[in-house]
């Protein structure tokens, strides 16, 4: 059993100084940045500063043509709203139910009343205001240039 223990031992033995061997080492200053190290940092910040302006460009654009889809939606209702305007637009019928109800027009023959039901929104127009019994005030500041002016 000696040597199990010897063997133990002499492993504690080398595990110190293998220790004591990293501390002299750090110990020495070797440095922390090695220049592979620095070649790589400057490699991956060149990589980063050459994809950063596509990459924003990118985004740039996608959101343009979201934008540019969005109004292309509008402009489709539009086109259809109008389209289904100009179809009822050729259709007579139309035509004369909105002269009848825009300009009062009335075919020959047929009897057309207007009820008017008091309240005075539509037909009656408003009362003129009442003139000012003062007079501008470009008026009153050029009589008293002109009373500044008389002799006393």
């Amino acid at each position: 059993m000696a040597t199990g223990d010897e063997d133990r031992a002499g492993r504690a033995d080398r595990k110190r100084a293998d220790h004591e061997h990293d501390r002299a080492d750090a110990s020495r200053g070797s440095p922390a940045l090695t220049s592979r190290a620095a070649i790589l940092a400057v490699v991956v910040c060149a990589i980063a500063l050459s994809l950063a302006y596509p990459v924003r460009e990118y985004v740039a654009q996608r959101q343009e043509i979201a934008e540019l889809r969005q109004q292309e939606r509008v402009a489709r209702r539009e086109v259809d709203e109008l389209t289904r305007r100009k179809q009822r637009l050729g259709e007579e019928s139309y035509i004369k139910r909105e002269a009848t109800r825009r300009f009062h027009y009335c075919e020959p023959g047929v009897k057309c009343y207007i009820v008017l039901d008091g309240s005075g929104g539509e037909g009656r127009r408003p009362p003129k205001p009442a003139p000012s019994k003062r007079p501008p005030w470009y008026e009153a500041l050029w009589r008293s240039v002109e009373a500044a002016d008389r002799p006393r």
